[in-house]
């Protein structure tokens, strides 16, 4: 069995869910947590906007098209998920990264996002 890396938050603290419903995360656990098997490094807990959305499709990654196969209802804006680290640094990139729940998000994604950029897109 894939051993979960320790649940710590980007700001050090306990990792908390990031949603249940839908159901996200590497282990669909409802939190970002990760593990070294976990390739895209699913750590950002980022609450969905129509912008960003349209904008991952865009890239090939198809978020909000229900997958039911794969027991995946689409995402729709309002929806938090825990997205790849890279994939929302990319957005960052272009302008249209969505909000980040600090508290939700593991220690992890700072090996690929800066905490300053997490913060700059931190939720109230």
């Amino acid at each position: 069995m894939t051993e979960k890396d320790q649940s710590l938050n980007v700001l050090g603290g306990d990792l908390t869910s990031c949603s249940t419903d839908p159901m996200t995360g590497f282990f669909r656990d409802g939190a970002c947590n990760t593990c070294a098997e976990d390739q895209g490094s699913h750590t950002v807990c980022a609450l969905m906007t129509a912008e960003f959305l349209a904008y991952s499709k865009y890239v090939g990654n198809d978020l909000s098209t229900p997958r039911p196969e794969f027991g995946f209802a689409g995402l729709k804006p309002g929806d938090q998920w825990c997205l790849c680290a890279a994939r929302f640094l990319q957005a960052h990139d272009e302008g249209c990264a969505p909000k980040v729940q600090l508290e939700a998000t593991h220690l992890r994604a700072l090996d690929i996002v800066p905490l300053k950029v997490l913060k700059e897109h931190a939720t109230a």
